[in-house]
This record gives structure tokens, C-alpha cells and sequence, in this order.
């Protein structure tokens, strides 16, 4: 096995094949057996016979599956577009923000893979010197603790929406039905009096969807930055944005 990353490592030399075969391809077809049954569709079996050609062909291509993964997930960091130049810290936030739920709604599998180690593809690491550099704080230590406070936030509220569309289509039921099947026993139970606010939530919060209730989280995080660091809001844009100050 080569030492080499995968990003680095030259493609094998071309060869008379009746069935074209690259790296790109490979990524491209492993993407789409993901897209439509999960990662559990994702083997060089699966990804040769897709491409019509042997499994033994994907290896000089390919040597492993942890780097078709990474390649995979380089490849949808790669759709996710940089906020504008312009875009003030939290204006560029947000739109990374809403560009990695966008992404994940596309592929659903992304998410399963954001959070098990470091990325280092170079569409990775230009997203991540893109949302970096969008918080231009001065001290790099606060870019880190906002950005790492807004991707925890992200990746946790995109993470229960994949789980709950999932468990909605094992079920069988969409998430409508599966409240009037459990009304009647969720009744009884508020009806003890033992949980006055799960009440409340029942009876008079606003159903709101997904993207809405992911629009509002971000905010109060956005909002908990702000504060801590004692920043004004500023539209995109602004000539100026305030550095961060020590709390």
C-alpha cells in the first residue's frame, strides 16, 4: 500500500480498455450507489459492476475503501460554495452553514462521514480556509471557538433531520401519521400533569419546518457569538466589521 495520499498519488497510465475507467469515475459512481441505498451500497464490487469493469481494475485506482470514502467526501465539499468575499462573519457563517444542510439533504450519507476524522481532500481544506477566513476575528483561537461552535450546531440539527427522515421511511409512516398513531397514549400521559411543559410544546408551539427550525437555531448561535465578543450585527457588505474582543 502506498504512503502517498490518494490526493497526490498519480492515476495508472492509460490502457486499450473497452471500458473507460478513471478516479473521478469511480467517485462519481460510488456516489450515486450512496445517494440512492447508503453506504452500505458503497464496495468496489458494487462500484465495478456499476462501471462495467472488474473490481481487481478499481485497486490501482483506488486502494482502499476508507479513500474512496474521503474522496467521496471531498467531491460534495466540493458542491458546497464559499460565502462571498463581502459576507461579514456571521452572514458567512450562515451560508456555509445552510450549504453544508443543502449538501447533506442531496446526500444523505455525507453526514454519517463529517464527524469520524479529520478531512484533508483540497476541496476540504479550501472550505474550511474559506469559513475560517470569513470570521476575521484577531485572535485565531475566537475563529476557532465561533466556527466550532456553528459546525456543532450544524452537524447535530442536520444529523436529527437525516435521523428522523430515516426512521420516517423504515417506519413507513410519515411523520404526520406517526403522530396521530402515538396521540392517544401521549394524552394520557400529559393528562397526569407530570410534564406541564412537554404540554405546552403539544399545545402551543408553532409547526414549523425543517428548514425554519434549523434557521432559528443557527440564530441563537450566531446571536450567543456575537454577544459573547461584544459584535454589533452589520449587514453584508459593511465597510467595516468590529474585531472580536476578549469577554
Amino acid at each position: 500500500m502506498s504512503n502517498e495520499p490518494v490526493w497526490e498519488r498519480p492515476e495508472p497510465s492509460g490502457k486499450p480498455s473497452p471500458t473507460p475507467l478513471s478516479r473521478d469515475l469511480i467517485v462519481s459512481a460510488a456516489i450515486r450507489l450512496a445517494d440512492a441505498g447508503g453506504l452500505d451500497e458503497v464496495s468496489f464490487r458494487k462500484v465495478a459492476a456499476a462501471l462495467n469493469a472488474g473490481p481487481m481494475r478499481l485497486y490501482g485506482y483506488v486502494e482502499t475503501k476508507d479513500e474512496l470514502l474521503d474522496l467521496m467526501v471531498d467531491e460534495v465539499y466540493g458542491e458546497i460554495t464559499p460565502p462571498p468575499s463581502s459576507a461579514g462573519w456571521r452572514e458567512g457563517l450562515r451560508h456555509v452553514a445552510h450549504g453544508i444542510r443543502d449538501a447533506t439533504k442531496r446526500h444523505e450519507w455525507f453526514i454519517d462521514l463529517l464527524s469520524n476524522r479529520p478531512h484533508q481532500g483540497p476541496n476540504a481544506l479550501t472550505h474550511l480556509e474559506t469559513t475560517l477566513a470569513t470570521v476575521r476575528f484577531d485572535d485565531i483561537d475566537q475563529v476557532l471557538g465561533a466556527v466550532g461552535a456553528v459546525m456543532a450546531y450544524v452537524f447535530g440539527a442536520v444529523r436529527g433531520e437525516i435521523t428522523e427522515l430515516r426512521a420516517e421511511r423504515s417506519s413507513g409512516m410519515t411523520e404526520e401519521q406517526w403522530q396521530r398513531a402515538s396521540g392517544p397514549y401521549m394524552q394520557r400521559m400529559l393528562a397526569t400533569g407530570r410534564f406541564p411543559t412537554l404540554a405546552r410544546v403539544m399545545h402551543e408551539s408553532s409547526d414549523t419546518d425543517p428548514a425554519h427550525r434549523f434557521e432559528i437555531g443557527l440564530g441563537y448561535v450566531l446571536d450567543g457569538i456575537a454577544t459573547r465578543h461584544n459584535l454589533a450585527w452589520r449587514p453584508a457588505g459593511s465597510a467595516s466589521e468590529p474585531s472580536a474582543q476578549s469577554p
